[in-house]
Parts: C-alpha cells; sequence; structure tokens
C-alpha cells in the first residue's frame, strides 16, 4: 500500500453528511431566533425561526396554500421535462456534428446570457400569463445546462471507442447510440440536476413578478403588498420553496450515484 493511499482522506458517510447540514441548518435557525428574540434584527422584517417554521407547518395542512403549491410543481416539472426533451438532442446535434455547432454558435452564445427575468413582459405580451407563461420561461432557463452539459460529456468521450465501432462499420447513429450518449450520460443527468434549481427560481420569479393565478410565488407575492405586510407568511413560503429545491437535489444526487456508480468510482481513482 503506497503512501498516497494511506494519506489520502476516507469520504464521509452518507450518515455523517446528513448530520453536518442538519447542524449547519439547526445553528442558521438559531441565529434568526436569537437577532430577533434579542431586538438584534426588527421582529417585524424577520420574524423568531420558531414562528417561521410554525406558520411553514400550518401552511402545509392550508388546503389553498396547497393549490398554490401544485400549481407551481406543476409549471416546474412540464417546464423542466420540455426543456430536457429540446437540450439533450439538441446538445447531442450541436456535440457531434462540427459544421452545425460552429454555424450555431454565435446564436447560441447570443442568447445564453440574456437573463430569462427579463423576459417576463415579453413572453406575456406574446402568449399571456398564464401557466404557458411560466412554462415557456422555465424550458429557456433550464435549456442551457443541459445543453452545455450534454456538449461538454460529447467531448469527453473516449475517441479510441468511436474508431473502434468504426472499424467494425458502425455508422454515426450507431456509434452515437452505442457510445457517444451512455457515456456522456453521467454529464446529462448533472445538467438536469443544475437545471432542477434553476427551474425552480425561474417558476417562483414569475409568479412573484405576474402576482395573479395561483403558485407558491403569488402567494408570496399578496403576502409582500397586504398592509400591514406579512412576513412570516413570506418567508413561511420561501421556506417551502427552499426545502422543495434540497429535497429534489437530493432525490436526483440519489439517482445520479447509483445509475452511474462506474462514473463516481472513476471520478474517486483519479482524485
Amino acid at each position: 500500500m503506497s503512501a498516497q493511499t494511506l494519506s489520502r482522506p476516507r469520504p464521509a458517510s452518507s450518515a455523517s453528511r446528513w448530520y453536518r447540514r442538519a447542524a449547519g441548518a439547526l445553528a442558521f435557525a438559531v441565529l434568526i431566533e436569537l437577532a430577533s428574540r434579542t431586538g438584534l434584527a426588527d421582529p417585524e422584517f424577520l420574524p423568531p425561526a420558531s414562528e417561521i417554521v410554525w406558520r411553514a407547518g400550518a401552511l402545509l395542512l392550508d388546503p389553498g396554500f396547497g393549490a398554490h403549491a401544485l400549481t407551481s410543481l406543476l409549471a416546474w416539472a412540464i417546464g423542466l421535462c420540455v426543456a430536457a426533451l429540446l437540450a439533450v438532442p439538441l446538445g447531442l446535434l450541436l456535440g457531434s456534428v462540427p459544421i452545425i455547432d460552429a454555424a450555431m454558435r454565435s446564436v447560441v452564445e447570443f442568447l445564453r446570457p440574456i437573463p430569462s427575468v427579463a423576459l417576463i413582459p415579453l413572453v406575456a405580451l406574446v402568449i399571456g400569463t398564464g401557466l404557458q407563461h411560466r412554462i415557456a420561461l422555465v424550458v429557456y432557463a433550464s435549456l442551457w445546462p443541459i445543453l452545455y452539459n450534454t456538449m461538454y460529456g460529447l467531448r469527453g468521450v473516449d475517441p479510441l471507442a468511436k474508431e473502434s465501432l468504426r472499424a467494425y462499420g458502425f455508422g454515426p447513429l450507431s456509434v452515437l447510440l452505442r457510445v457517444s450518449l451512455p457515456s456522456s450520460a453521467p454529464f446529462i443527468t448533472t445538467g438536469i440536476r443544475l437545471a432542477a434549481g434553476v427551474a425552480l427560481i425561474l417558476t417562483v420569479s414569475t409568479e412573484i413578478v405576474a402576482g395573479r393565478g395561483e403558485g407558491v410565488g403569488v402567494f408570496i407575492f399578496f403576502a409582500g403588498i397586504a398592509v400591514p405586510a406579512r412576513m412570516t407568511d413570506i418567508l413561511a413560503g420561501v421556506f417551502w420553496v427552499g426545502m422543495f429545491g434540497v429535497v429534489v437535489n437530493a432525490l436526483l444526487v440519489a439517482a445520479e450515484r447509483r445509475a452511474f456508480r462506474w462514473h463516481h468510482a472513476q471520478l474517486g481513482e483519479r482524485s
């Protein structure tokens, strides 16, 4: 056994990681509680963490808030799925055909930096402010992480494996489906995981800016414009948005690790 192997730190167990994260979240909640209770922060604008969590629990049993949450989840899920269905084939095409990549590169580089939030008024004028409005913006924002991760994954495919298939008479499509797509699949799933967070941000942001219909963002918007503003409701809504993001990310990470154990094993060997 080499000295490098002996000196390599052992990865923390899953339970240990969760304990540390829970401890960090608890410490943050205690900090908010103390800041509000001691007057370091105005309780009118930063209620104690205990009140926020209590209100969040009450919202979980509120049918009205449940309808808002379901509307947001529907827009999030549809937008993310549509983005994946568009971005993966497009990424495979751009990553596999250099001529098309060169022709589309300027268009992609022009559209990618445009903030999705800046398109909210334009999209509202073109297609209205209903569910289709949120889905369109979620698709646009979620497209880029999946697209670029797909293209990046294709660049890392072993050229020897592709040449071996070509030597046996397999065409470009067979090489793409048999070698390139399986090899780039871990990068694609990472792109989808990153896009899931972006989709959640755009869903709630669009609802807040639109300020109509249903959705967690609409709930937060009306709590903010109330007189006086219902800060406990605002932060309780934000709490559930954050919790949904944490749960979705954890589930996607677990699925990714289970489906691509070989990929994470290779990364561990390289490190």
